[in-house]
C-alpha cells in the first residue's frame, strides 16, 4: 500500500540538512531494497522559485509504497533527517493513488 510522508522543516535547518544529506539519500534506498517503490518524494519549497537556494526549504514529500503503516512509520522515525533535527514534525498517512491512474 502507498504512504504518505509529510515532514516539516524545523527552523534553522539548514545546517542539519547538509551534514545528514548523504545518510537521508541511502535511507530512501531501503525502500526499495525492502521490496518497496517510491512514487515520488523531493523537497517542499517555501517560496515559488526554481532555484531552491532562493526558495529555501519548508519541507518533504514522500509517496512510497511499505508493507503496513508500521513499516512506513519506523521507516520514517529512522530517517537520518528527523534524528539531525532537520525535521520538527512528520506525519504519515495511508494514501490512494488515483491520477494517474497506477499500473498493476
Amino acid at each position: 500500500m502507498l504512504y504518505a510522508i509529510m515532514a516539516y522543516d524545523a527552523p534553522n535547518s539548514e545546517e542539519p540538512r547538509r551534514t545528514a544529506h548523504a545518510q537521508h539519500m541511502a535511507h530512501l534506498d531501503k525502500i526499495t531494497a525492502a521490496g518497496g517503490k517510491i512514487v515520488l518524494a523531493g523537497p517542499c519549497l517555501a517560496k515559488d522559485s526554481p532555484d531552491r537556494q532562493i526558495a529555501g526549504f519548508f519541507g518533504s514529500l514522500i509517496v512510497a509504497e511499505f508493507a503496513s503503516l508500521a513499516a512506513a512509520q519506523e521507516w520514517s522515525d529512522t530517517d537520518p533527517f528527523l534524528i539531525a533535527g532537520v525535521f520538527e514534525k512528520v506525519i504519515v498517512k495511508p494514501f490512494r493513488q488515483v491520477i494517474p491512474q497506477p499500473q498493476p
